[in-house]
C-alpha cells in the first residue's frame, strides 16, 4: 500500500528539506519505491537531490496549472528506486495563478492519486509556510511528518503547527495524521537540546521518534554536491541516522 507523507513545518531552518531528501533516499535504498515531491519555490529538495532546478521545463508548478499531467513531470531514476518531480521558483507565483480556480486545494492531490500505486512512498517537501502550495501537500498526503530543531522555541512552535494540521484535517483532508515528530539539528553537549528533546516528549500525545538527527557537517556539505547522505557520506552520522528513521517509518507503515 502507498503512503504519501508531507514534509512540513510552517518555521524555516528546521532541517525539513535535508529531512525531505534523506528520508527519501534511505527508504529508497532499503529498496522501497519512492517519488520525491518538490512544492518549495526555493527548489532545494530538486538541487538537493542532483537536478537542476533552473533548467527543467516540467516542474510541480506546471502540474498545478494543468500545463502537464502528473507522468510528463516525473524525473525517472534519479537515483535507484527514486523518482522525483522537481520543483522551482515558478511556484512562488502559483497564489496568483490559481486565485479563481475552483477546488484548488485538491490539485495535486488528484495529479498524484492518477500514480499514486506506483510507489510505496511519496515524499512532499513543502514551503515553511501556510500557503496554497502547503494547503495542496496537505490535501494529497496521507500524513505529516514535522522536523523539529532542538532549541528554545521548538514546543510553541510545534503547538502551532498541530492545530494548523487540526484544522485542514477537519476541513479539507478528514484522513490527515501526524506521522511522527523528529528532532534535528540536535547537539547532544549542550543541556538545551537535551531538555527541549524531554519537554516535548512530556508534553505532546503525538508520536515522537526514536532516531534524533544530530548536527553534523556532513550532511550540511551534501546539498552542494546535489547528493543525499547515504552517498555523499555513507558512514557518517548523519547517513546512520536517517537510515534509522527510514526504518521507524517502514516499521509504523508495515512496509
Amino acid at each position: 500500500m502507498s503512503r504519501v507523507i508531507a514534509i512540513a513545518n510552517q518555521k524555516g531552518g528546521v532541517g525539513k528539506t535535508t529531512t525531505a531528501i534523506n528520508l527519501s533516499a534511505a527508504l529508497a535504498q532499503e529498496g522501497k519505491r519512492v517519488l520525491a515531491l518538490d512544492m518549495d519555490p526555493q527548489g532545494n529538495m530538486t538541487s538537493g537531490l542532483g537536478l537542476s532546478k533552473n533548467e527543467i521545463e516540467k516542474t510541480t508548478y506546471d502540474i498545478l496549472c494543468g500545463n502537464v499531467n502528473i507522468e510528463e513531470s516525473i524525473q525517472r531514476n534519479v537515483l535507484e528506486n527514486l523518482d522525483v518531480i522537481p520543483g522551482n521558483i515558478h511556484l512562488s507565483a502559483i497564489e496568483l495563478e490559481l486565485i479563481e480556480v475552483e477546488n484548488r486545494e485538491y490539485i495535486m492531490k488528484e495529479e498524484v492519486d492518477k500514480i499514486k500505486e506506483d510507489y510505496d512512498f511519496i515524499i512532499i517537501d513543502c514551503p515553511p509556510a501556510l500557503s496554497m502550495l502547503t494547503i495542496n501537500a496537505l490535501t494529497t498526503a496521507d500524513s505529516v511528518l514535522v522536523p523539529i530543531q532542538s532549541e528554545y522555541y521548538a514546543l510553541e512552535g510545534l503547538t502551532l503547527l498541530i492545530h494548523t494540521i487540526e484544522l485542514v484535517k477537519d476541513r479539507l483532508n478528514s484522513d490527515l495524521e501526524i506521522e511522527g515528530i523528529v528532532f534535528t539539528m540536535y547537539d547532544a553537549r549542550t543541556n538545551l537540546s537535551q531538555q527541549v528533546v524531554e519537554n516535548v516528549r512530556e508534553n505532546i500525545t503525538q508520536r515522537v521518534y526514536d532516531t534524533i538527527i544530530p548536527r553534523n557537517i556532513r550532511l550540511a556539505e551534501a546539498p552542494s554536491h546535489g547528493l543525499p547522505i547515504s552517498i555523499y557520506d555513507p558512514k557518517s552520522t548523519g547517513a546512520i541516522k536517517y537510515k534509522e528513521l527510514a526504518k521507524e517509518v517502514m516499521k509504523e507503515e508495515n512496509l
